[in-house]
């Protein structure tokens, strides 16, 4: 029993010792890591410089430059009509668009120059008598008062006579006026809009026969705000025209199809709603008639239109595109791969680009992607760009 006891000690050292000498013994493990010095990537741009043009997008409405509701001078029945008297029918100046019945107005053409020549008849009477008064007025040898005198000579009657016929011309002029306004013209190349008779119709003076718009102007009335005026040219008087102006209508026309104005004036009064000032634009030959404008679109009254008007040049700036114009006015660059934040000079604002004339140039390159960390410093990389790594090892 002794001698096991001394085995199982022995054997218990032993392995105590071993395990000490495993664990003092055991050699020194070191891990190799990689450490990323991260850089956001980020998409640059560069401003464009130059002279720029900017337009200012609106939306306005088509409406006649020149209207007339078309009346008669006189009355009567309407015996026949033009055949352009149609809604939508073409008529040029001076065409006939209908005739009143002048059956009555030619009896009194012919009974106002009857009056006329029993008017001159009895003038030339009243001469006559004259003569003779005259002659017994020499005859008497006596010098009476100048009252007196004129009732001798029949000088009353014979300013009656004279009136008479002035009265009788004045007369048939308005009779043979009277005849002509049977037939009712066109005042100015025109569309009817609207007919309010026909044929056997029977009027009176002033009664409406029809609405005319005029083919050769139309306006597009839209609004704008008062801080672009500035930007703006309106014609000077008769002479010169205001700035260009690019109408589309997008859903009645083929895509990339416009028609060109300008601005002819500016309404001297502030759109109720929105408090925008009212502008003219002035759109010429708006059906596209003439031979120039073969293929054009037409223009539709009452059409809703977008209008682009370019206004004054600009110059001395750079151009960017709005979407990379940051809040308060100010633009992400790039500058020795760190983001830069500046304030920038915004002298104007159109649909699409932002145009600086301080605090950028041609030459910075711009940042247009959105960034998650945003300060002055941070550290960008060009996705083009490689990214740095340096490794090192470090004792775990």
């Amino acid at each position: 029993m002794r001698a096991t006891l001394a085995i199982c000690a022995l054997l218990a050292l032993a392995a105590a010792g071993a395990l000490w000498l495993i664990f003092n013994t055991e050699p020194e493990v070191q891990r190799e890591t990689a450490v990323r010095q991260t850089a956001m990537l980020v998409d640059v741009v560069r401003p464009e410089a130059g002279i720029f043009r900017p337009e200012i997008v609106t939306l306005g409405t088509v409406r006649p430059a020149r209207e007339v509701v078309l009346r008669p001078r006189v009355g009567g029945e309407i015996v026949a009509r033009s055949p352009a008297f149609v809604p939508g029918g073409l008529v040029r100046a001076g065409e006939v668009l209908v005739r009143i019945d002048e059956a009555d107005y030619q009896n009194a053409l012919v009974l106002r120059e009857s009056e006329l020549e029993q008017a001159i008849a009895e003038l030339e009477i009243e001469h006559g008598r004259q003569d003779i008064a005259a002659r017994d007025y020499r005859q008497l040898q006596r010098e009476l008062d100048p009252d007196k005198k004129a009732l001798v000579l029949r000088r009353p009657q014979l300013r009656g006579a004279e009136a008479r016929v002035q009265a009788a011309r004045a007369a048939l002029e308005r009779a043979r006026l009277d005849l002509e306004r049977t037939a009712v013209t066109a005042p100015f190349d025109a569309q009817v809009l609207g007919r309010e008779v026909d044929l056997g119709s029977q009027v009176s003076p002033g009664d409406p026969l029809a609405r005319l718009v005029g083919l050769a102007t139309y306006w597009v009335e839209t609004t704008v705000p008062l801080d672009k005026l500035r930007w703006l040219t309106f014609p000077d008087g008769e002479e010169g025209a205001g700035s260009p102006v690019t109408i589309r209508h997008r859903t009645a026309w083929p895509e990339g199809q416009t028609r060109e104005g300008h601005l002819f004036q500016l309404v001297g009064e502030l759109e109720g709603e929105t408090r925008l000032a009212r502008v003219l634009v002035a759109v010429d030959d708006p059906l596209a008639r003439s031979p120039g404008l073969a293929g054009a679109p037409g223009l539709i009254l009452g059409s809703f239109v977008e209008c682009g008007i370019r206004g004054r040049e600009i110059d001395d700036a750079v151009r960017l595109s709005r979407e990379h114009l940051r809040q308060a006015d100010t633009v992400w660059v790039m500058n020795d791969d760190h983001l830069a934040i500046r304030t920038v000079d915004v002298v104007f604002r159109d649909a699409e680009y932002a145009y600086i004339r301080g605090g950028l140039s041609a030459e910075d390159r711009v940042v247009t992607t959105s960034l998650a960390t945003v300060r002055d410093g941070v550290r960008l990389r060009l996705k083009s760009s490689p990214e740095p790594v340096a490794a090192r090892a470090s004792p775990r």
